[in-house]
């Protein structure tokens, strides 16, 4: 079936492609949520000189008005107006009382679109024509437009300030082929905007609330992510060195290209590091890899790699390396998505460090959605045969992060660091968790931070919890008796 592109590529991978020639789509939403900006950017990017796009007005801004609030936008080009995008006030059409209601209105709609045959045409507000005919006369109006549409290789674009309420019972929803919503969710630290498909005849389109933001070129939709349909490509063989000094042989078989790895620990244990000397590993390997950061910035990672000897700032020069600093305040699951996205089809990433995954939750506050996103995200890595390495905040006992709660077996390998005490001395310790079908050491082994990064040592003795627990000091023979006697053992915990 021929579809005709909106002129927003994220819209038209929700809509499956674009629309049909000859749709009447209603466009809806509250005041404020970008009806106005996404239809003119539908229509610049539609109308050329042989097939304009012409735009409706009824009782809404004057048009001087409405164009200068589109000046800012890149997609508005003051050049096309009245050659590519025509606007077209309605007003001597309507007025109150008029015994032949919306007749005129639709004949002249009509006349223009098949004598100039466009390729867009816009009636902005559609909702506004209730306030001049009855009920029955805008009925048949907005039935007059449909069928004579569907004789044609045009799209309607009907916008109105409509409420979820009018959804159920407006005239014009019932005979539209289409109905996208759109909505504006107050929240901090930013209110967020989404788009969703509520009914699209003649094919298929994604389901669910995807996010849009309004920037520089107009509006920007994020497919969400659950709902695209994911192709592999062929695995890599082979294992993949993990970059950690040490950690290599608490995994015999190391990982495996394409695994997904997920490295828990409590605030300052070593988590970002871990992640840094993994990337830098495949840096040294001659691998393009990603490292997608909540906290610290690009110059921020760059300065802390110096100080291990690891050079990112030639890596990101050379574009081997991309380093995607997203701000608390601007953390959206479905932006954040899309962004691995666009890498994984611009370059051919290896692999990809997202740091971290319990800021991600807090930050965005849909753990509702966090699991099936997760197992998308994931998903989506290893189809592309991407190896992930993702760090998870932990307390200090262990316990981990509510955003991973049930999660792990999402990931085929999970990694440990904590703080332990020993006496009076404060140290790191590591641990691998958990391998899929590959064998790996069971011990707690030392752990440090050097000027070469993490660093993994040697098996541990006589020590026994977290910081937080208590420490096996009964196994330490310079503990003074008399104190550890005065101790309670420590409660058994899995």
């Amino acid at each position: 079936m021929k579809r005709i592109s909106t002129g927003v590529a994220g819209l038209d991978v929700v809509l499956d492609g674009g629309r049909e020639p000859g749709a009447v789509v209603v466009l809806a939403g509250a005041p404020g949520t970008g009806k106005t900006i996404l239809a003119h950017q539908v229509c610049f990017a539609a109308g050329t000189a042989e097939h304009k796009a012409v735009y409706y007005t009824t009782v809404s801004e004057p048009h001087t008005k409405l164009v200068r609030h589109l000046e800012s936008f890149t997609f508005f080009d003051a050049a096309s107006l009245g050659s590519r995008v025509e606007h077209i006030h309605l007003g001597d059409f309507l007025r109150p009382g008029r015994p032949d209601g919306l007749e005129p209105m639709v004949a002249e709609i009509v006349r223009k679109t098949l004598e100039d045959e466009p390729a867009v045409v816009v009636i902005d507000s559609a909702k506004m024509l209730s306030d001049f005919a009855s009920e029955r006369q805008l009925r048949g109006a907005f039935y007059d437009l449909s069928a004579s549409f569907a004789e044609t290789d045009a799209i309607l674009l009907l916008v109105g300030e409509y409420t979820p309420r009018d959804l159920d019972s407006g005239i014009e929803f019932s005979l539209a082929d289409g109905i996208i919503q759109l909505e504006y969710q107050i929240r901090e630290p930013i209110d967020r905007r989404s788009l969703r498909v509520v009914k699209m005849r003649g094919g298929s389109h994604l389901p669910g609330r995807h996010t849009f933001q309004i920037g520089p070129a107009g509006i920007h939709v994020f497919p969400r992510i659950e709902t695209l349909a994911l192709e592999a490509v062929p695995p890599l063989a082979g294992p993949l060195h993990s970059g950690i000094p040490g950690l290599d042989k608490l995994m015999p078989n190391g990982m495996r290209r394409g695994d997904a790895t997920l490295v828990m620990g409590p605030s300052g244990v070593g988590k970002t590091t871990l992640g840094m000397g993994w990337i830098a590993r495949g840096l040294e390997e001659g691998e393009h890899c990603l490292f997608v950061t909540f906290q610290d910035t690009a110059d921020h990672l760059i300065e802390m790699g110096t100080a291990f000897g690891w050079d990112l700032a030639a890596a990101q020069a050379s574009g081997q390396l991309v380093i995607s600093y997203v701000s608390m305040g601007d953390l959206d699951l479905d932006v954040l998505a899309n962004a691995i996205r666009a890498n994984l089809a611009e370059h051919r990433v290896s692999r990809v460090a997202v740091d971290s995954l319990a800021e991600l939750v807090l930050a965005d506050r849909e753990w509702v959605r966090f699991p099936a996103y997760m197992r998308s995200l994931v998903g989506l890595v290893r189809a592309a045969d991407v190896s992930l390495l993702a760090t998870s905040e932990s307390t200090g006992s262990g316990i981990t992060a509510q955003s991973l709660e049930g999660l792990m077996f999402l990931f085929d390998n999970v990694i440990d660091l904590r703080y332990i005490e020993q006496q009076s001395t404060l140290g790191r310790a590591i641990n691998v968790v958990k391998m899929r079908n590959s064998p790996h050491k069971m011990t707690l082994n030392s752990a440090a931070i050097t000027d070469k990064g993490l660093v993994v040592g040697d098996k541990l003795e006589g020590v026994s919890g977290r910081l937080g627990w208590s420490a096996l000091r009964a196994q330490d023979p310079s503990y003074p008796a008399s104190l550890s006697a005065t101790v309670p053992a420590p409660a058994s915990r899995s």
